[in-house]
Parts: structure tokens; C-alpha cells; sequence
């Protein structure tokens, strides 16, 4: 395990974690704009839960690889979800962050997304 995918591995557990922690406290306006960005309704009260799982298992590395794999795979969709709303000309809130990240979405989304997966993909290595 080299430090690097230590240091990624726990830097992008912590996103995920408030992450999720910032759209539970954002409370009932967090799956208004979910549904608006295009998650399918019924992820919506998971979700949040599901990255505080994998951002604790990133960041005591508890069932790595598959925490990295997950994580990734939870960024490739998202990713996949702005870019669909942006090809369509729609720029909804992102709400990726809870009310931390209350704005239209827009490239600079895809390039956080891509930073995460740099961060997912170093992890693996942990």
C-alpha cells in the first residue's frame, strides 16, 4: 500500500462522507432537486446512507478494493447524469453536496467528477 493511495483513499472517503452527512441535513429540499437532476426517486432516501458506508470503509480501508470500486462507480453515474442534463440544455441544481452546492449544474461539475475519479482510481492501489 503505497501513501498515495492512503492519503486518495481517505481524501475521497471524506468527500463521500460529507457528501452523504450534507444531504441528510439538508433534509426534504435535497430529493426535490434529485429528482430534478434525474435520480430515480426511489434512490433518493438511500443514497445519502450509502455513501457514508462507502466513505467509512474508504477511509479505514474496510473491504478495499470494493469501497474504491464503489465509489467509482457512484461517480461515474452521477457523472453520467450531469452530462445527460447538459447535453439536453438543462442545468439543474446540483445538490451533490446538500445546500453546500445549491447551484445550476455546469462543466466545472465534470471536472470535480473527474478529480474524484483520479482520487477512486488511486485509491484502488490501497
Amino acid at each position: 500500500m503505497s501513501t498515495v493511495a492512503l492519503i486518495a483513499s481517505i481524501v475521497l472517503g471524506l468527500t463521500f462522507v460529507v457528501a452523504g452527512g450534507a444531504k441528510i441535513a439538508a433534509g426534504p429540499t435535497w430529493p426535490v432537486h434529485v429528482r430534478d437532476l434525474g435520480v430515480p426517486m426511489f434512490v433518493a432516501p438511500v443514497l445519502p446512507w450509502v455513501e457514508l458506508l462507502i466513505g467509512a470503509a474508504l477511509i479505514t480501508q474496510l473491504v478495499q478494493p470494493f469501497a474504491a470500486w464503489a465509489a467509482i462507480a457512484l461517480t461515474v453515474a452521477f457523472t453520467a447524469l450531469i452530462a445527460r442534463r447538459l447535453s439536453q440544455g438543462r442545468r439543474p441544481v446540483c445538490a451533490c453536496f446538500g445546500a453546500w452546492s445549491a447551484k445550476p449544474i455546469g462543466g466545472r461539475h465534470l471536472i470535480r467528477n473527474a478529480a474524484t475519479l483520479v482520487l477512486g482510481v488511486l485509491a484502488l492501489w490501497a
